[in-house]
């Protein structure tokens, strides 16, 4: 077909025309998300989960973003968003949407799975509910396992207003004196560290706050307990440490992260049988305004759901499945690399003998040379750290470059990094002013003649091997010299003092990552503007750069087909005439975490494909480290391709975004049961 001429870059729709709601799209994503625990036809436990998401979806979006924009209000930053809001407007939008969305999920939790989890035998009781000898039980648990690590605090002249930390739920208690009828406020932290729903007896469970509730007489020991209600408070907790005046980062970012539960609040939840009495005391000290007030049925914090969704009820779960392992266990994992790429799909390939078992492998080899790895997130119990450490003990030279900024670990990567220079790592911290987000790891081999081969993975997920089997991810592990070198110039880059930026089968930001990006729909743009075949499809977690959806409107406009499988954040509009009729959207939740990164350009012979950690947002182009491998093997492109076929098919269910910003869900085959149950993975390196 001839495409009509482009119009100037001028004649392009005003911002808030061509882009959606950052903030509302974020909204949306943790929507479809409570749309799975309404689905009715998934397992009741997964349901339970997927409103255990939702609630921590929601505490990270205020924590966050909310914060952000609290932040650019104080800070006097004023400027309208790229949909055409100022900060104040936004934050009561988001308020209203985001209220609608929590009474909604609590309707869910009460109306729908609470009474489908009584039929299965399975009960979520209030202390009212329980029976004699339940709350004789509960009397024993709380006098023994609770009462000791409770610190009642009461407000009085000598004795301030207590700090609330952020996220932690609470009881105010009004306590009345019987001796002068003077009455008091207290507050009772409920510790995060005892199990949110306390077992009454087999399958029924009440929440904490009940069983403490039920026993302030023995906190408040000759006093009247007047009133008592549950709150809790979301506060600011993004970090802001500027590199650029700090010597020592890691100090800075300790410093920072103590003064992180002093943040001011964003959010005050409070159950809907509080008194005007105790919720105007809370809101004058805790200095909320009323469109952060959310009144909700109790109980709050439904984040600690994930602890009744593990209970060991299969009949009410997802099948447990097997994943294959990519490698044989009998292979010598080097040879098999010597001889081919290996892609794997996590978790449908096992992450423990593929990824875990390169690293260990090259620990225990003694023809190992080097292990260089990026870490940004990892599990408690690690065993790719505990690989990384036995390999610096037995003499390797081991360089780890730990982000100790990834956003709600740095507790953990800090400790990481401690343990990681103990053990003799070379620990690095990646390059000043940017996180490093990529996915990689370099082994340096001595091979039996003589010459040193590098080999490598690449991923689109953190090294956890934990999230391994909840997140969908691909990767890479090869032998292929140019990757080696692409690898070794990155590493070098990252621990060293290095511009780098030209690599052979990488695009590395924030280099060459979006310039590589752009080229690429603009040769997409060249062939069809010259009659030959093109296409784009992108699978991506969150698409938000204007400077790329300009490109691909443009794209859409010369008559190009683009396809956008977009889990989270999407600001591109599709479906507007003369922009992006041609440009379709759609978002895949489920069973496992949709997180992998894909980049396919070209309809024909050779399509080009690439993967790796990039989203399209300018935070993962501009500040931060990232990287994208070219798939070179034949099979591995038509596997990726054919994912994407069946990821768009209309056939598949998702969600699809329309025009006004809204998403439909069209029911369909679901994708990731598809990939279990027909076992089409399998094929990848066969």
């Amino acid at each position: 077909m001839s495409a009509e001429p482009l119009r100037p870059e001028s004649d392009l729709p005003l911002p808030q025309e061509r882009f959606l709601n950052r903030e509302e799209s974020w909204l949306q994503f943790n929507e479809r998300v409570l749309e799975l625990a309404e689905d009715s036809t998934l397992p009741l436990l997964e349901r339970v989960r997927f409103l255990a998401i939702f609630a921590s979806n929601l505490d990270e979006f205020f924590r966050v973003r909310v914060a952000g924009l609290k932040r650019r209000m104080a800070t006097g930053l004023l400027l309208r968003t790229k949909s055409g809001l100022k900060p104040r407007e936004e934050l009561a939008r988001i308020a209203a949407i985001s209220d609608e969305l929590a009474k909604r999920h609590a309707a869910v939790f009460h109306q729908q799975v609470c009474p489908q989890l009584a039929a299965e035998g399975i009960e979520i009781v209030r202390w009212d509910d329980l029976g004699r000898e339940e709350r004789t039980e509960l009397r024993k648990l709380f006098r023994e396992r609770i009462r000791p690590v409770l610190t009642p605090l009461a407000v009085d002249p000598a004795h301030p207003f207590p700090y609330i930390s952020g996220l932690s739920l609470n009881l105010a208690v009004l306590v009345r004196n019987p001796a002068n009828d003077h009455t008091v406020f207290a507050r009772v932290k409920v510790p995060s560290q005892l199990p949110r729903f306390v077992t009454a007896s087999k399958d029924r469970f009440v929440p904490m706050e009940d069983v403490i509730a039920a026993h302030l007489g023995q906190l408040f020991k000759g006093m009247e307990i007047v009133q008592h209600h549950a709150f809790r408070v979301t506060r600011n907790e993004d970090l802001d440490v500027d590199e650029d005046i700090t010597e020592n980062l890691m100090q800075a970012l300790e410093r920072e992260l103590k003064n992180r539960r002093f943040g001011p609040a964003v959010r005050l939840e409070v159950e809907d049988t509080i008194t005007p009495e105790v919720l105007d005391l809370l809101v004058e000290e805790l200095e909320v305004a009323p469109h952060e007030i959310y009144r909700l049925a109790g109980p709050l914090d439904l984040t600690g759901l994930h602890a009744l969704a593990d209970l060991d009820r299969a009949e009410l779960s997802y099948r447990p499945f097997v994943p294959r392992e990519a490698v044989l266990a009998d292979d010598d994992i080097f040879a098999a690399l010597r001889e081919r790429d290996v892609l794997l799909h996590h978790p449908y390939d096992s992450f423990a003998t593929s990824v875990q078992r390169f690293i260990e492998a090259a620990a225990e080899d003694p023809n190992v040379l080097a292990i260089k790895q990026t870490l940004y997130r990892t599990s408690g119990e690690s065993p790719i750290v505990d690989a990384l450490i036995d390999a610096a003990e037995s003499g390797k030279q081991v360089v780890v470059v730990v982000e100790i900024k990834a956003r709600f670990d740095e507790h953990a990567n800090i400790e990481w990094a401690r343990k990681l220079e103990k053990a003799g790592c070379h620990v690095v911290y990646g390059v000043v002013g940017l996180k490093t987000h990529c996915k990689l790891a370099l082994v340096v081999r001595q091979e039996p003649s003589g010459e040193l081969r590098r080999y490598c993975h690449i991923g689109t997920g953190n090294y956890n091997p934990k999230t391994a089997r909840q997140y969908e991810d691909l990767g890479l592990l090869t032998a292929d010299p140019l990757v080696g070198e692409d690898v070794t110039d990155l590493f070098i880059h990252l621990t060293g003092y290095s511009n780098h930026s030209a690599y052979r089968r990488l695009l590395v930001a924030p280099h060459s990552l979006r310039g590589g990006l752009m080229a690429r729909i603009e040769r997409e743009i060249a062939h069809q503007e010259a009659g030959r075949p093109a296409r784009i499809r992108i699978k991506t977690n969150s698409l938000v750069d204007e400077p790329l959806i300009d490109a691909l409107y443009r794209a859409s406009r010369a008559g190009v087909q683009v396809d956008l499988w977009v889990r989270g954040i999407c600001t591109l509009r599709p479906g507007i005439p003369d922009l992006s009729e041609n440009i379709r959207v759609r978002s895949i939740l489920g069973r496992f975490l949709e997180h992998s990164r894909i980049y396919e350009f070209g309809l024909g012979r050779r399509p080009e494909v690439w993967i790796g950690s990039a989203d399209l947002m300018r935070r993962n182009l501009e500040r931060r480290v990232e990287s994208l491998v070219k798939v070179t093997s034949q099979q591995h492109r038509a596997y990726l391709i054919e994912l994407m076929d069946v990821a768009t098919a209309d056939t598949t269910s998702a969600w699809q975004l329309n025009s006004d910003g809204t998403w439909v869900r069209h029911p369909g085959e679901d994708l990731q049961s598809h990939l279990i149950g027909t076992r089409r993975w399998r094929t990848v390196d066969d």
